[in-house]
Parts: structure tokens; sequence; C-alpha cells
């Protein structure tokens, strides 16, 4: 009856197993699940491509806007004609309106020739008011300001400006090349015989004149103040004070820098003698050196934009950039710079932009070449003709140029050159800048003066963005780590539900929050109370292993008291008063090791400088920010170590610190490395309490009390204000792909040192 029974309810199962696994129900369960397993599948799929697209499309993007940084220039020969008013006279000058439609040819009769540049075809005539005097000189004053002057026969000097008169008849633009004078029509007298050699500087004040006469080697100096006219509004210049002295040699060449105190004779074989005429009561002569190697000539001379770099072409098509450089004893000394190998014939005219540290070279086989000082770049050439360039003038916008042929043409250039002064020896070498005492490593992106050198190195700010994440990471770490374990092995499980939520809830904190407190309460606090600081690595643990030890020698009833994973909770209080006692002792150890005043033993005694927001700054606030990420992550993996290995490894005899070192923390390793990589990302990419804490000095120093610049902060800092398409905006964008290129390799890095780790311990 029983085994009857028994087959019944057997049947009945097996025939309600067969209906529910058959049949349009059954069916219908198994599209669905299909249908929800497909979604799932290619929804995975799609978001997971998505995100690889979306990088790529944010590396294209970067790509994009950074590539044109490194392209060379486009020079497009335009024009060519017959050189305007013939080739009967030698040019010493040109000048191009910024639209690049009319031009002026200055001769060595004194004339001025105006011009339509597209075409050739003169528009007005200038003679300026020479007095029949033949020119003897010929300098220019200003290049920004277009102001040169004539030397002539008689002792006499003619100081003229051209600029452009715009008219619209008939609704269409006309310009046409005027002269005017700033200090009168009438020839100035300097001395009684013809002007071999000139050179002047002009300020708002004053202008100062350095010049020779022809059969002599002796300098004068002299010094006018400007003096502005009740009744005309005109400008006279008198005389303030005047200086000689004899040249060691018979110079081709004599320059006067923009601050109108260092004057330059060269001579053809390179041979400069350098004169300090700052005191015109004693001007004397600093050295003679040579500008170019034994065995060349000087083809071409001239300085750069700002009137500071001399640049010196040679027969060999080899330009030399030399400029003073303040010594130790704080005296100045020229100093070569850097060379250009150009061409192999030699450089017949040198001309420079009026924008920028840009300069173009003509050579004796008819090339045009185009190159950036400070960037050390070399931008393209064309060769228009076969025969020597005479003269090469650029327009003010650099995106032009006029050159002049030694068979009489004149060709007119049009030129796209957006970013010559960015190349990778300016990005990431040392570069020595104008004025600087050494090569170095800097960032400097802009300057109310017109002749500024851009300065994009991006070495600090890398150097920055790994110093602050290196240094919150030491004091990140070591807290997230440690407190990780002992969260997620030793602590009991009720409170760790509540210890866990509590600092993970430290990462909603805004960093911008973190940032104000670190920039204005916590740096000026902590440069007020330094020893107290540095007393806290030190009191802290030692009092923490004495207040252990003392726990352990309290009787037996008192210790059970307390569940051994709640333990921990006890030095809450006993953390936070080591800590105020750190700082109470801030003043005691001052006064006793540092002469009462820590901040100024560190700058005088031991020559450290400081800044008040500065790396230390940063470890602590940038730190307490990364501590929640590393301690959360951390603890998780550390947490789910499967219990029968810890279970195994108990019963086996281990105590529980073995077990934690010999079993968990194996185990637990690629996550805890995982922890501290996401930790150092985050720091990498920290923004607004680097920004409102770091001082924001692009340094490279290690030295922890001073501060840096990150890449991060400044894009945030620069970005707003750079002028779209120019070098300074693609530039940042550099940096952006550099800190996405880095965190990309990084985090792939520690993704394969994970991985092998999961693999060495994951058989345990």
């Amino acid at each position: 009856m029983s085994s009857s029974s028994d087959n019944t309810v057997s049947s009945t199962v097996e025939s309600r197993l067969e209906n529910a696994l058959s049949g349009p129900a059954f069916e219908k369960r198994i599209r669905r699940r299909n249908l929800r397993d497909s979604i799932s599948k290619y929804g995975i799929s799609v978001g997971g491509l998505s995100v690889i697209a979306s990088v790529l499309l944010i590396m294209f993007f970067l790509f994009y806007v950074v590539v044109p940084l490194f392209m060379s220039a486009s020079i497009e020969r335009d024009k060519a004609y017959n050189l305007p008013g013939g080739n009967s006279e030698t040019s010493v000058y040109y000048g191009i309106d910024e639209y690049q439609e009319s031009a002026i040819r200055f001769t060595e009769s004194g004339k001025g020739i105006g011009f339509d540049v597209f075409t050739g075809q003169i528009s007005n005539e200038i003679q300026l008011p020479l007095n029949g005097q033949k020119v003897t000189a010929f300098t220019v004053i200003n290049e920004m300001k277009n102001v040169f002057a004539y030397g002539l026969e008689d002792g006499s000097i003619l100081i003229a400006q051209y600029g452009y008169d715009v008219t619209y008849p008939n609704d269409k633009r006309v310009i046409v090349p005027k002269v005017t004078y700033p200090f009168g029509e009438e020839p100035m007298m300097l001395g009684s015989q013809a002007i071999s050699h000139l050179a002047i500087r002009e300020s708002d004040s004053e202008v100062r004149i350095a010049w020779m006469e022809k059969g002599t080697q002796q300098v004068q100096i002299r010094q006018y103040s400007k003096v502005e006219s009740m009744l005309t509004d005109g400008i006279s210049l008198e005389v303030d004070s005047q200086a000689s002295m004899v040249a060691q040699f018979a110079p081709k060449w004599l320059l006067l820098d923009a601050s109108g105190r260092n004057l330059y004779a060269v001579n053809e074989l390179g041979k400069t003698e350098y004169f300090n005429i700052s005191d015109y009561n004693n001007p004397f002569s600093i050295e003679t050196v040579d500008l170019i190697p034994a065995g060349q000539e000087v083809t071409a001379l001239r300085f750069l934009l700002g009137e500071y770099s001399i640049m010196a072409g040679t027969d060999k098509g080899q330009v030399f950039q030399w400029f003073p450089v303040r010594q130790a004893d704080n005296t100045f000394r020229l100093q070569e710079i850097r060379s250009f190998e150009i061409s192999s014939s030699p450089i017949t005219n040198i001309a420079v932009e009026k924008g920028r540290k840009g300069f173009a070279a003509g050579d004796a086989q008819g090339e045009f070449h185009l190159l950036h000082s400070t960037a050390h770049r070399y931008l393209g050439s064309d060769r228009p003709v076969e025969t020597p360039l005479t003269m090469v003038a650029m327009a003010p916008r650099s995106n032009g140029a006029l050159v002049e042929t030694s068979d009489g043409q004149l060709v007119h250039y049009m030129i796209e050159n957006e970013h010559p002064d960015v190349s990778v020896e300016s990005l990431w070498g040392k570069v020595w800048y104008e004025g600087y005492e050494e090569p170095s490593f800097t960032w400097q992106s802009s300057s109310a003066s017109n002749d500024f050198e851009p300065k994009f190195s991006l070495m600090p700010l890398t150097w920055g963005t790994i110093k602050a994440a290196l240094y919150s990471m030491l004091f990140a770490v070591p807290i997230a780590v440690l407190a990780a374990i002992f969260t997620a092995f030793f602590m009991d499980k009720q409170t760790r539900q509540w210890v866990k939520p509590s600092v993970e809830m430290i990462e909603a904190l805004p960093t911008v929050i973190l940032g104000f407190l670190a920039g204005l309460w916590l740096a000026p606090f902590m440069e007020a109370n330094l020893p107290g600081f540095f007393a806290i690595f030190i009191v802290v643990p030692l009092g923490i292993l004495a207040f252990g030890y003392g726990w352990t020698r309290l009787p037996k009833k008192i210790r059970q008291k307390v569940v051994t994973g709640r333990r921990a909770v006890l030095m809450i209080p006993v953390v936070i008063f080591l800590g105020w006692l750190s700082l109470q002792l801030s003043s005691p150890l001052e006064n006793a090791f540092f002469g009462g005043d820590m901040r100024n033993w560190l700058t005088n005694e031991a020559g450290i400088d400081f800044d008040q927001r500065n790396a230390m700054v940063i470890g602590f606030a940038m730190g307490f920010a990364l501590i929640p990420t590393i301690f959360s992550v951390a603890e998780d993996a550390i947490y789910n170590v499967p219990s029968y290995l810890v279970n195994g490894s108990l019963a086996l005899g281990a105590s529980g610190w073995q077990t934690l070192v010999g079993v968990v923390l194996p185990t637990a390793s690629p996550g805890i490395f995982s922890a501290i990589m996401l930790g150092f990302g985050r720091g990498v990419g920290e923004t607004m309490i680097v920004l409102m804490a770091s001082g924001n000095t692009p340094l490279m120093e290690a030295n922890i009390f001073e501060g840096m610049r990150t890449l991060s902060a400044n894009l945030a800092v620069e970005m707003p204000e750079a002028e779209v398409d120019s070098s300074h905006y693609r530039v940042l964008f550099l940096a952006g792909l550099v800190l996405f290129i880095f965190t990309f390799l990084f985090n792939t890095l520690a993704e394969v040192v994970r991985q092998r780790m999961r693999r060495k311990y994951g058989s345990l």
C-alpha cells in the first residue's frame, strides 16, 4: 500500500515537473529569460564600448587641439615684382602696415618710397629733410614704434618715424605711408665730422645716443632729456651729460640695448667689446669676447625683439644668440645662449618679428628661413631666387614678409605661423631665457611686456603634480590602510557598522571646503605652531604605545569590561589629548631649539625657504581627503577574505597577527594595492585643494616647506583667461593630455601589478 502511494506521488511530481518544463508557459518563460540575458549582455557590451569610445574621443579631441603646436610654418610665395624705385639705391629699411596692403622702403639717400604690397605700384615718395647732406649711418631706434634715424656727413642726425594714413574713399580702405619727426624736421648736430656708426635708444623721459665719427675709434655718448613745449605741444631735446671712450678696435657695428646701459662694438670677425655706460661720468669696458668661432666672419648683426639678445649671422650659414648674464659677483658678462645651423651659405640679412622672439634670415643662395629663438626651432624655408637676398622685413603680425633680392626683385610672402614658440625642447628641457642667470624649467605664460618670452615648460607643473600626490599619500596611506586592517579584522561587527560609514562620509565633504580651510586656517596655524606639528609624529606614536602598555598592566577584570573589538574606541580621546599636548609643546620646543622662531631659523640658519602655503599643508589637507577612498576599498578587500581561510589558520594554532600577516594580507593585497592606486589617481587629479592651499608657485623643488603648482590647478587658473587657439591655450590642452596619459599609464601599470598579485595569492 505504501509502495503504491509512493509511486502515485512520484508520478504526480513527475507530471507536474514535465508540465512546468514544457508547454507554452515554459517556452514563454524561457523567451523572457533569454531576452533579459540578451538585453543585459548587449547593454553591458554597449556601455563598455561607449566608455571606451568616450575615452578615445576625449583623447582624440586633446590631440586635435595639441597637434598644431608642432606643425611647421606655411610659407607661401604671394607676389614678386621689380623693386619699387629701382635698384640704383641701396635699401636700408622696410616698413609694412599691419594689413599688408602698403609698405615703405627707405634708401641710403634718405628717400621713403611708399608702394602697394600686392602690385609694387608706388603710392608716394617722401624725401627726408637732410639739408643736402649725404647719409653715412642708419639705425633703428624702436622697432615697435617705427622710429629710426639717419646719421649724416656733417655730424648731424635726423630722427624720424614712419606711419600710415588710412582713408575710406568710396568705402574702400586706402593706406598711404607717411613720415613724421618726433623732435623736429631740422637735423640735430652731434659732432663736426661724418657719423660712421650710430646707436640710439629712447625712453619716456630721455634719449641716449652713442656714435662714432669717421676715421676715429672714439665712442661718443650723449644723454638728452625730453622737454615738452607749452605752446606747440612739440618735444625738444636738451643735453644732460656727455662722455666718450676709445674702442680697442675699429668696429663695423655699434649696438645699444633697450636699457641704454649696454653698448657693443663689433667687427667683421665677431670680436666684440662690451661697454657699461649706465654711469655717464664713468663709462667703462667690461670685456672683449668673440661672438663666433674662429675662421668665420659676421655677415649680419642685429638685436632680437626687445633689444637684449644679439643675433650674429656668419658666412658659414650659422646664427649665434648672445646676451649679458648676471654673474655670482653681481657683474654682467656676455654669454653664448644658443646657435642655429641654418644654411651652407653666408647669412645676408636678419629680420625680427615685432610680437615675439622669432626671426627670419636670408642667405647668399637666395633662401628665406624662418626660426624662433626661445623654442630653438627651425620652422621652414623657401627659395624665391638663386641670387642673394639683400633685405628681409617681417610684417607687424608676423603673417607675412618682404624679401629683396640682389637682382632688383621684391618678393611678398604670406606666412601662417601660429605657434613657433613651442617645441619639445622648450616644453621638457631647460631653456635659457633672457635675463636669467642660467637655463631653467620655468612656467610663466603671460606678461605686460610686448617683448616677453613665453615660458611654457611643463616640467614644474608635472613635478608639482607628483609632489602634491606623493606628500599627501605619505600622510594618507599609513593611516587609511592600518585603519582598514583594524576595522576589518580586529573590530567587532557592531562597532564596524558605524565606524566604516562614518569614515566614508568624510568623502562627501566638498574639496573646495577642505581647500578653503587648509588655505585660510590650517596654513597660518601650522606656521604659528610648526614645532608642535613635527612633535605630533613623535609624541602621538609614543603616547599610544605607552597607553597600550598601561592598558595591559590593568587588572584583568577592568580590561574585560570592554569588548576586545571595541577597545580602539578608547584610543580616540587619547589621540586627541596627545595631539593637543604636541601643539602645547610648540612654544617650549621653539624657544629651546630654534631661538623662539622656527620659520626664521629655517630661512636664516638652515637655508631652507619657507612659504606659508606649502607641500606640508597639502600633505595634511589632501591626505585627509584621500583617506576615505583608500580606507573604504582596502577595508572591503580585507573584510571579504573568505572566512574558511581565517578559521583554518586559527584552527591550526596561528595567532591573530600571524593569520593577518600570513593569510589575510596576502589574499587581500590586490584590493589594498587597488585602494592605494585609486587614492594616488585622485591625488594626481585633485584641483581645488592644491589650488587654494599650495601657493600656486610653479617650482622644481622637493622642499616640503615650499609650494607647487599642479597640472590640474594650472588648468583651472589659466584656462578661463587663455585666448582661444593661442599657443597658451593649446599648451594648456597639452597639459591636460599629459595628465590624461599619465593617469592612464599609471592605472594600467597598477592593473597589471594587481592581476599578478591576484594570480600569485589567488590559490590560498
